[in-house]
């Protein structure tokens, strides 16, 4: 519960470091040694573009990233006056967009190219698929590389090139041969551009290697694991005790009636379920933690509500639950809903109130 915030609120809140959140980035910068354009898409992966861009602009970052347009021009709207780069596909409404709000967009084909350059050579970044399958130019057709080289020449708004690492937190030998890839794209274009990037938090990580002119740090920043460095904690998500009561040995808990009571015990009621980020998955697998003890969700979590086994213990009505941040990692709750820090984050729904403190 963050200091501005006394009274408990009545359903789920995201408490928000934002002291963590630059001091995380602050680490990507100095191991790197580039450039930060830190990654903010998704409502910088759920806890707020707005606040997060406002903490992190104390390091002077060369820019942020997003990927649709309305986030871009949510930035712009929120005061944001360094370069954005969209790294959705670039339509023709979108171009006109773009130009309206001093964006730059992502080119990967030759269509977009040719529509960008009619409308006046601004800034623009170009999109090489050196693996990934997604979007970009494929990185192995000459033939059309080739022709994006024949209009990039002339292009004096090209301001950079670069890839998407498909598996830099676990495979190195893969970042190594996209990371060629892409440089052996830029040998074959007219010039190298002003900026050739690559890296994420795991790869920018890894030291100045692969960090090229920019480095694009994304789950790191918010507090998620990313190789072998573990992030300050960025976000704790937390929800009242909102009832309690005491259940005989064969009692059920919520719907399907999946768990019964293998003994006397107390259960009580979290006002967090699905509808705000807490997954379903976690229903008999996860816990949460109170008072400072970690106990086990009991039975499945529903749309509104999270039950959970305490034991003998008697929380009050309007205790703090924390789901993830504390005793329970970001990552560990991931891992036990069999998912990734990234959904855990991003799944964090319109009802759940930011907090924020931490200085940021």
């Amino acid at each position: 519960m963050s200091a501005s915030n006394p009274i408990p609120p009545a359903r789920a809140w995201a408490d928000i470091d934002l002291g963590a959140l630059v001091a995380n980035a602050r680490t990507v910068l100095s191991v790197s040694g580039s450039r930060l354009l830190p990654m903010v898409k998704a409502n910088a992966y759920g806890i707020g573009a707005a606040a997060a861009t406002r903490a992190l602009e104390a390091l002077d970052p060369w820019g942020y990233g997003v990927v649709t347009l309305e986030e871009g021009v949510a930035l712009r709207r929120s005061g944001i006056r360094r370069p954005i780069i969209v790294f959705g596909p670039a339509t023709d409404e979108g171009m006109g967009a773009c130009v309206d709000e001093d964006l730059r967009p992502v080119i990967g084909d030759l269509a977009a190219l040719r529509r960008w350059l009619a409308m006046g050579d601004r800034p623009f970044h170009v999109e090489i698929d050196t693996g990934m399958a997604r979007l970009g130019f494929p990185w192995r057709d000459r033939e059309l590389i080739g022709e994006a080289g024949r209009l990039l020449a002339v292009a004096t708004g090209w301001e950079g090139v670069f890839t998407h690492f498909h598996s830099a937190d676990a495979d190195l030998e893969s970042v190594v041969t996209q990371w060629d890839r892409l440089h052996a794209v830029v040998a074959a274009l007219p010039r190298r551009p002003a900026m050739v990037h690559a890296a994420n938090s795991a790869a920018a990580l890894q030291g100045a290697r692969f960090a090229g002119d920019l480095v694009r740090p994304g789950i790191f920043l918010y507090g998620g694991a990313a190789g072998a460095r573990t992030p300050e904690t960025v976000v704790r998500l937390r929800a009242p005790v909102v009832a309690t009561r005491r259940v005989a040995p064969g009692d059920t808990v919520s719907y399907g009636a999946t768990w019964r009571a293998a003994r006397p015990t107390t259960v009580v009621t979290l006002a967090a379920g699905y509808a705000d980020g807490v997954p379903r998955a976690l229903g008999g697998k996860g816990a949460v933690e109170i008072a400072g003890a970690v106990h086990p969700i009991a039975g499945r979590v529903t749309m509104d509500f999270t039950m959970v086994d305490v034991g003998d213990t008697e929380p009050s009505i309007g205790a703090t639950a924390t789901l993830f941040g504390d005793a329970i990692s970001l990552d560990a709750q991931a891992a036990a809903a069999g998912t990734i820090s990234y959904e855990l984050l991003t799944g964090l729904g319109p009802r759940v109130s930011r907090h924020y403190g931490g200085n940021g």
